[in-house]
């Protein structure tokens, strides 16, 4: 292949698309966890709500906030409470965003793809700061209905993951399938 037709590996032609939205979930993430521990004061709100037998705050009639730091993955899977397990489930959140931006660099063609992969991004690496301070991931989102509550209990990256895969489902069932054999 000559030179000028190579594929590039690490910036490609919807790599500033995935960039930004890896960047806006991280940034807006972060910003909701910093706002939430440190301006709303989450624990202490909680604490004083404790005394009255409630475990979070209702702020909508399907949602609560709660406080659960979660040192496990996805919904609480594969506890890891020592620092060397935190170290462990970051080196890998790094590795698969890395993983991701060579994918998004090399063969991507399709904007839901690229706006896809940097909110799985994004919310991996999110995640993965909340690991190095706070030794797991803060959670605080609840939703409930009719009397069910969802056992697990979510932050906004989780929610940006979700949507990314759903994604990327939605792309694997034929969008730009006709033009990923052009990619490669």
């Amino acid at each position: 292949m000559p030179p000028s037709q190579r594929k590039p590996w690490i910036w490609g032609p919807l790599s500033p698309t995935g960039a930004w939205v890896a960047l806006l979930v991280l940034v807006v993430d972060q910003l909701h966890k910093w706002w939430m521990l440190k301006v709303y004061r989450i624990e202490a709100v909680l604490e004083a709500f404790r005394a009255q037998q409630k475990t979070s705050v209702s702020v909508a009639p399907f949602l609560d906030l709660t406080y659960v730091v979660n040192s496990g993955v996805s919904y609480g899977l594969f506890p890891m409470n020592s620092r060397e397990g935190q170290w462990f489930l970051v080196a890998f959140a790094v590795l698969a965003a890395l993983g991701m931006a060579v994918w998004l660099a090399r063969g991507v063609t399709s904007t839901l793809v690229a706006a896809s992969l940097g909110l799985i991004i994004g919310g991996a690496l999110s995640n993965a700061i909340d690991r190095l301070y706070l030794g797991g991931v803060a959670d605080f989102f609840q939703p409930h209905a009719f009397g069910f509550y969802w056992r697990w209990v979510f932050n906004i990256a989780d929610m940006a993951i979700v949507a990314g895969v759903i994604g990327l489902l939605y792309d694997s069932l034929g969008l730009s399938r006709k033009d990923a054999s052009k990619a490669l």
